[in-house]
This record gives C-alpha cells, sequence and structure tokens, in this order.
C-alpha cells in the first residue's frame, strides 16, 4: 500500500473506533472535581497514551528527569542545559573525570516532612545498583564504582572510567530511604504510594484510567499554580482528541493528522516539540526471514523515508537513518541512505531471494515473511507499519502487520518485528549502547532485535568508556556505519511531538524531547511554573 492510501485505509474505521471506544471508556474524571480548567486557573487534566509500570526511581521511573513526584540532583532547563536541583551547584569533577562531587541543599524535605540528606542520595544509587533490584535501566549507572556520603550535605561518585555524560544521568530522581527502605523494594508498597521532594503528592492512581496529583505545599521550589494535575491515561489517539474537543481534557498530545484539525479552534493553541524520537522495525535475528542480512539491508534501502515525513507526519519531522539525528553532532555523515528499489531488488537476487507465489520472494523453501506488531490505538505507528509494509511488498517481501496490546507484543519480540520507538537527546551512549549492545539482548526492551554484533559491541564500550570527544565521535561513527551493512533495525522517522492545549494557560514551552512523552515531557514538563490566563 502507498503512502498516499493509508491515509484512507486508516480513516475508514476512525469514527466508528471514536464512538466504540468512547462508550466503552468511562470518564475518569467523572468522580472527583478534576475536570477541565475551565479557565479557573487551578485544575489541569491532561491526557497521555501510556501508563507507568511503577512510580518508584527505584525501579527507573523518572529516570530522565521532570517526575513531578521527585526531584535529582540536577535537572535541564528548557534548553536542556544541567542546573542544580538537589544539589546546591553543578557537581566537582576531579581525578580525570572519575570523581563527581554534589553539594546538597539543606532547606528539602520529603512530602512526609522528613528531611532530605545525603544518605537518601547513596541509597538511592546503591538500591539501583543491587543485583536484585528488577530495574530494566540499572545499565545506565554501569560507570558507578562507589557512591558515599560525607556528612549530610555532600555526595561522593566514584566511577570505573572516565564516563563523559555522568552528570546527566544525575537528573535521577532520588527516593527516601525512610520509606522506600520498606519492604520488598521490588513489590513493596513504595511502588504505588511514593513519597518524594518533588513539586506535586501522589493523590489517586486508578490503574488503566488516571493519576491524581495534589501541589506539594511545602516544595522547595515554591507551590505550583496548578494545585491539581490529573493525567488521563487514553490509549487511543481518536479518543483522545475527542475528549480534548470535547472540554474533557486541558491538553493532549496527538499525531500531526489530528493535532491539525484543532488549527482553528480559537481556544486551543498547539505547541511542537523537536525530539529525538524515532520510529524504527525491529528486525530479530533470530528468524528465518528478518535474520537473513540481504533482507535486512534490502528493506534499509526498499523505504520512503522522505514520503513518510511528508504524508504521515505532515512534514513534522526528519527521515531517520539510525537514532541519531541528522541534525545531531553526533550523526555519522554518509550513513544516510536512499530511497531505491532496484538496488534492494538486487540485493535480493544476488543472495537467492527468488520470486514466488504472489509476487513474495523464496529461498530454500523459505517465503519472504514475517508478522510486524504494532501497538493497539497508536495511530501514527500504525501509518508507519503500514508504509514500511507496503514498501517492502514492493521487492517481494511480506510484513503481515497486526496490532496488539504490550502485554501481547512484549513476550513475541524475539520472533516478531515491531513498530518501536525510543530516543534520547542526552547523550548518544543512552541510545545505542541499550539498542545495540549484544549481551542485553532479551532484557525487557533492552535489544528488542537481539543484534549482535562484535565490532558494534567493542565501539559501543570505546564510546562510553572515554572521557575524550573526539574519541568518543569515532567509536560511535563506527557504530552508525556498521549498522548500514548490517543493519538490526530499520529506522524510518524521528517524529516532533505535537500538543494541543486550551488557551487558558502561560508560560508554555518544550525541551528537546525524548521518546518518552507522557509524564515527564510536553508542554507539561514545567507545569508547576504555569501560570493561569489572565
Amino acid at each position: 500500500m502507498s503512502v498516499r492510501g493509508i491515509r484512507a485505509a486508516v480513516s475508514v474505521t476512525a469514527a466508528a473506533a471514536v464512538l466504540a471506544g468512547a462508550a466503552a471508556c468511562s470518564n475518569p474524571d467523572a468522580d472527583d472535581d478534576s475536570g477541565g480548567s475551565g479557565g479557573d486557573g487551578a485544575t489541569a487534566v491532561i491526557g497521555v497514551a501510556n501508563e507507568p509500570d511503577t512510580l518508584s526511581p527505584l525501579l527507573g521511573y523518572g529516570k530522565d528527569g521532570n517526575s513531578k513526584l521527585f526531584d535529582g540532583l540536577l535537572a535541564r532547563t528548557a534548553d536542556m542545559e544541567l542546573r542544580p536541583a538537589l544539589a546546591r551547584a553543578l557537581p566537582e569533577v576531579t581525578d580525570d573525570g572519575t570523581t563527581y562531587t554534589y553539594k546538597l541543599r539543606d532547606d528539602v524535605t520529603f512530602s512526609d516532612g522528613e528531611p532530605f540528606t545525603a544518605a537518601d542520595v547513596v541509597f538511592t544509587y546503591e538500591t539501583i545498583l543491587d543485583p536484585g533490584t528488577n530495574n530494566p535501566s540499572k545499565g545506565d549507572l554501569a560507570a558507578v564504582d562507589s557512591v558515599e556520603a560525607e556528612g549530610e550535605d555532600t555526595v561522593v561518585f566514584r566511577l570505573k572510567y572516565p564516563y563523559a555524560p555522568f552528570a546527566e544521568r544525575t537528573v535521577l530522581p532520588i527516593a527516601p530511604e525512610h520509606a522506600a527502605g520498606k519492604g520488598d523494594v521490588n513489590t513493596g508498597s513504595f511502588n504505588t504510594e511514593p513519597i518524594g521532594t518533588g513539586p506535586y503528592v501522589l493523590d489517586n492512581w486508578r490503574k488503566g484510567e488516571k493519576l491524581t496529583f495534589s501541589a506539594n505545599p511545602g516544595y522547595w521550589g515554591g507551590k505550583p499554580k496548578v494545585a491539581k494535575l490529573t493525567m488521563a491515561i487514553i490509549a487511543d489517539d481518536d479518543i483522545r482528541a475527542t475528549r480534548l474537543r470535547s472540554g474533557d481534557l486541558d491538553g493532549a498530545i496527538l499525531p500531526p493528522n489530528l493535532a491539525k484539525t484543532f488549527a482553528e479552534d480559537d481556544d486551543k493553541q498547539t505547541v511542537a516539540a523537536t525530539t529525538f524520537d524515532h520510529r524504527a522495525v525491529t528486525l530479530p535475528t533470530d528468524d528465518p526471514v528478518t535474520g537473513d542480512i540481504a533482507v535486512r539491508r534490502a528493506l534499509d534501502v526498499a523505504v520512503d523515508r522522505d514520503a513518510m515525513v511528508d504524508k504521515l507526519l505532515e512534514g513534522r519531522g526528519k527521515a531517520a537513518y539510525g537514532p541519531v539525528p541528522t541534525d545531531s553532532e553526533w550523526f555519522a555523515e554518509g550513513t544516510e541512505r536512499p530511497y531505491d528499489i532496484a538496488k534492494a531488488e538486487r540485493i535480493l537476487d544476488d543472495a537467492g531471494w527468488r520470486t514466488g507465489d504472489g509476487g513474495i520472494r523464496e529461498k530454500d523453501g523459505q517465503r519472504a515473511s514475517f508478522t510486524l506488531y504494532y501497538p493497539s490505538g497508536d495511530k501514527l505507528r500504525q501509518e508507519h507499519a503500514l508504509a514500511f509494509a507496503g514498501d517492502a511488498k514492493k521487492v517481494g517481501i511480506e510484513a503481515k502487520v497486526e496490532s496488539g496490546t504490550w502485554e501481547v507484543i512484549e513476550p513475541r519480540m524475539g520472533e516478531d518485528a515491531v513498530l518501536a520507538g525510543g530516543g534520547s537527546p542526552a547523550d548518544p551512549d543512552f541510545d545505542l549502547y541499550p539498542m545495540l549492545y549484544s549481551e542485553l539482548a532479551g532484557q525487557g526492551f533492552n535489544n528488542m532485535a537481539s543484534y549482535e554484533n562484535p565490532d558494534v559491541d567493542t565501539a559501543l564500550v570505546e564510546g562510553r568508556e572515554s572521557g575524550d570527544k573526539a574519541e568518543r565521535k569515532r567509536a560511535y561513527d563506527k557504530v552508525q556505519q556498521d549498522l548500514t551493512a548490517n543493519p538490526g533495525y530499520i529506522f524510518l522517522t524521528h517524529i516532533d511531538h505535537i500538543y494541543v492545549v486550551a488557551d487558558t494557560w502561560r508560560g508554555l514551552t518544550t525541551q528537546v524531547e525524548p521518546h518518552e512523552h507522557g509524564f515527564g515531557s510536553g508542554p507539561w514538563w514545567n507545569v508547576e511554573s504555569w501560570q493561569p490566563a489572565p
């Protein structure tokens, strides 16, 4: 199917999906006073697509900052510069980049009134690094050799090697030892009843419906003007748009085609954010079709990335050739792959894939066919999946597109392709290492394609363990170059995030955003600083 034809195919069922979904979805705000603000400046209800698995930083919640319930030692400004948060200043870096010393604020308490101290920082990092803690992102802290408190107001991290982006890692939220240290870290009540130092406290969490927060009156940064904040969990894009249009939501993230339907709405404002957020097709290496390097190389040049940007994203994004965007200083020049159907066909022909029944290629009795999943309700991933399948069919490869919940998809990631997303603007290590390092294959959403390339592994280690920027650049160039020769993923686009928000708020800004765009990103990244419109 061509990209132009996808819109029609998707829209055939859109109206029915909205009506059916709206009827099936109860209003998560019907039984309390946390509905749309109505201009009163007291409440805000935000529609997001995804729900966290946990609210504990010890298990990975908020690791990239902006968690609302917690603070890190550092935070990021709108321009993505690091600034002090629980620390009084940026860290002092000594010993050739292997020692980081943080001086802490002395005016911070947790939301239960207990003081914040260096012991809480040590507890948080040591617990995450404990082998018994089920934190899928513990590899983010692999450089840490030790973390020690010097009195109540100083924390010293000693690293195994000069890990250049370590300060970026310390936006990680700090949990209170007196509360999070009770019970089982993996299953205890702190995971759903958190206590933090952030601008908001959790009032209620109805799984699958909403999370409701109240402003923290003792917040060290000053009590927020938005007194009550609700994050409504609405997976379906169409239903999210419908509820926004009805006034049930103050703001929501929407795909570009739905966001533009609000362009003439005088009481709505559209806010766009540039991102590192990519969409890519995972190609499991154990599958006889997607594991064939020739198939992967052919698909890599058979996809029309520019058409996807123009038609699926309405121009709100850019072509992706890897997790690093083309306008990043870390992008490897010369690794762009132009759309070339003829080259894709030659690659398959030379590898012995011959056209068979229905125009689908075969080799040694194996039909060039595989299943491609996308998460239900995600219109943008659905459209990317259909566009990819249409391009693949042009060269004789069948990608059978199916939808499913993540509960359905996750157990199948080792054998079926997935329309995946990811991306972090902080440092190339944050994306490339978890996505490609062979030892992480099968660990949750790390290395979803089970990609294995010894040369890439070596370069990834060199990139993260070097303190020299030029050496790191060479290492990450090597990784990106090797991905062109042996793709484990077919990267399609980097997408801008589009938000529509009621015109009753001022002070809305965005950052350069990661893939995660629910609770910590979007115009509500600094909702504690919002002001009601006069």
